[in-house]
């Protein structure tokens, strides 16, 4: 005897990995299903029904940055700077060979634990050299 309403019962939603969460359906986006047949059988079977526009749930701009946060993380970048590991990090970039940009993204993987959050830092230190460079 299973209790349905237990909160450590994992919902189809939750199951599902990162990448199915950020697309509402399987479809390509812009595809759009034929209209049905009103027959029970075949691939457009159903009741003929009025199809209706729905608006965007709020729940698919998850994980989109907002202008308030942006600003937030710029003003806070600014007063704070880099922490020791951004700057050996920087260091590293600034000399500018492959085995360095490679040594930058094996330090951020380290300090980091995944491959997407090394390389995802490695970029915006390298977009900071870049900056630092475009004042100077």
């Amino acid at each position: 005897s299973s209790d349905l309403s237990s909160p450590s019962r994992i919902t189809g939603d939750q199951s599902l990995g990162r990448a199915a969460r950020k697309q509402p359906t399987m479809a390509k986006p812009g595809y759009v299903k034929p209209a049905s047949t009103g027959m029970a059988a075949g691939l457009n079977k159903g009741f003929i029904v009025t199809r209706r526009e729905l608006k965007q749930k709020p729940s698919y701009r998850r994980g989109r940055k907002g202008e308030r946060v942006s600003l937030v993380r710029e003003v806070v970048r600014e007063v704070v700077g880099f922490s020791p590991y951004e700057r050996r990090m920087i260091e590293l970039i600034k000399i500018g060979s492959a085995s360095t940009f490679k040594r930058a993204l094996k330090l951020a993987k380290k300090r980091l634990g995944t491959h997407r959050r090394g390389t995802k830092k490695r970029n915006e230190m390298s977009d900071a050299v870049a900056a630092m460079r475009r004042k100077a």
